[in-house]
């Protein structure tokens, strides 16, 4: 159902926010600060617990189909290509443009799809609680901000996904719309690699050759994930999620996905 007339001007409660449209995310800061805001979304310090997800790969690496720097290299440009650049970064996007014209109702409807595309528990989980680390980072940043308080509150309401947050994150930092996927794709290549150097028999110089292939490869994959329409996203990955589900009973893990 579409927003009704009005703006939110206060922290409101969450019926408020969910009948009202939003006020536009003013940028956090002026656009020649928006790169430091993009490294510090991409840093391994954000505290988000990404380093805790290998997003099925240790369960690769289990059963044999990563089982070294070639292979490993092939899963994540696929994983890159196919499941990122098609679903969750079309789907972050989106959300930054809606977060920087107040379209709640937008918002809910990308979260809703980013929920619904999570196909085993072990990925859910991931990606609401990495989004609601964020959203409390935002908050406990923003929290004299009457306007943001409002954006956050609608995040910590939805159960918020981490591409929607880390999209009102890019919001604020005033960047524009393809360098804030990139960086998301930069931080979600990093987490990818290093997820591999602690599963696997793998050398920092083979996951840092890794990492820059991949690098190579983030603005094509960029590129393809801000040409795509609504009905053309889609997270159809079948045996991603397969070895998820395998690695939800996996013998021994270090990861939660």
């Amino acid at each position: 159902m579409a927003p009704a007339a009005g703006t939110v001007t206060t922290t409101a409660t969450i019926t408020t926010i969910r009948t009202e449209r939003l006020r536009p995310a003013p940028p956090m800061t002026p656009a020649p600060h928006s790169l430091l805001q993009l490294l510090w979304l991409a840093s391994p310090a954000l505290p988000v617990g990404g380093f805790s997800y290998s997003e099925g790969l240790e369960a690769a690496i289990e059963h044999g189909q990563v089982q070294d720097e070639a292979t490993l290299a092939a899963w994540v440009l696929d994983q890159l290509h196919l499941t990122q650049a098609r679903s969750d970064m079309p789907a972050l996007a989106h959300s930054v443009q809606a977060w920087q014209v107040g379209d709640a109702a937008r918002v809910r409807a990308l979260n809703d799809w980013v929920l619904q595309t999570r196909e085993t528990a072990e990925l859910r989980l991931q990606s609401v609680q990495m989004g609601r680390s964020l959203a409390e980072w935002l908050r406990n940043l923003h929290a004299h901000d009457a306007t943001r308080s409002a954006h956050i509150a609608l995040l910590h309401s939805l159960p918020p996904t981490y591409p929607i947050a880390f999209g009102l994150a890019g919001a604020y930092a005033g960047a524009a719309v393809r360098d804030v996927v990139l960086a998301y794709a930069f931080a979600w290549a990093e987490n990818m690699v290093q997820a591999a150097l602690k599963s696997m028999r793998l050398g920092q110089s083979a996951g840092q050759r890794v990492l820059a292939r991949l690098a190579a490869a983030i603005p094509t994959a960029t590129d393809h994930a801000l040409a795509q329409p609504d009905a053309a996203r889609q997270a159809f990955t079948p045996m991603l999620a397969i070895l998820s589900a395998r690695h939800e009973t996996q013998y021994s893990r270090l990861f939660r996905s």
